[in-house]
């Protein structure tokens, strides 16, 4: 089962990039749409969420308060660490079941916390990162967002180093303030190729 893991920093261009290889046929899986699932009204991680933070972090749709749990666990790592022992393993559970199911020659699990995580890196084939310069990241996430700058830079401050994330890659796909669809595409249909020859050998 050969798979590839995508990741890259707030803003570097994650999902333009995995759509590029869902258009030619790659099977995705998200752990970001896998977490969202399982905190939308009736997911399976809601009763445990609501058991340990309480029903004040549940909005009115029965879904999670994203912004108030946001705000608690960006402020407390403890609580970070609680909620990240409730969804952790049902998104680990999904992603594998989803693997498990995929069709084709390879697929791209999209983790965007991957070298974070310390665990991803051997649970998949290649690490793919997308990248880009912090000013660049900024901007996008600024106009994107609609956040200040020194609201980017804590969240980008949270994250894996650029640095880091290059250092744990074995693919690059450079997505600077110099890209366009185009050429982030041919990239793309260049490690689809590698990738392709990879999964067959």
């Amino acid at each position: 089962m050969f798979s590839i893991g995508l990741t890259g920093g707030i803003g570097s261009g994650k999902s333009t990039v995995a759509d590029l290889f869902a258009a030619r046929g790659v099977p995705l899986i998200d752990t970001d749409l896998i977490a969202h699932r399982i905190t939308a009204p009736g997911g399976v991680a809601m009763p445990l969420i609501a058991s340990e933070f309480g029903d004040g972090f549940i909005a009115a749709d029965g879904s999670l308060d994203r912004a108030k749990m946001r705000a608690l666990v960006f402020a407390d790592d403890t609580a970070k660490a609680r909620l990240e022992g409730i969804v952790h393993p049902l998104i680990r559970a999904e992603t594998e079941r989803q693997r498990f199911a995929a069709q084709g020659a390879y697929h791209i699990v999209v983790v965007p916390l991957l070298v974070e995580s310390g665990k991803w890196a051997s649970r998949v084939s290649r690490v793919l990162v997308v990248d880009c310069p912090l000013e660049t990241q900024i901007a996008r996430v600024m106009r994107r967002n609609g956040f200040t700058r020194e609201q980017v830079l804590a969240i980008i401050a949270k994250q894996a180093s650029r640095e880091a994330r290059l250092a744990a890659a074995d693919d690059i796909v450079l997505n600077d303030e110099t890209a366009t669809l185009d050429t982030l595409a041919q990239q793309v249909e260049t490690l689809h190729g590698r990738y392709l020859s990879l999964a067959s050998a």
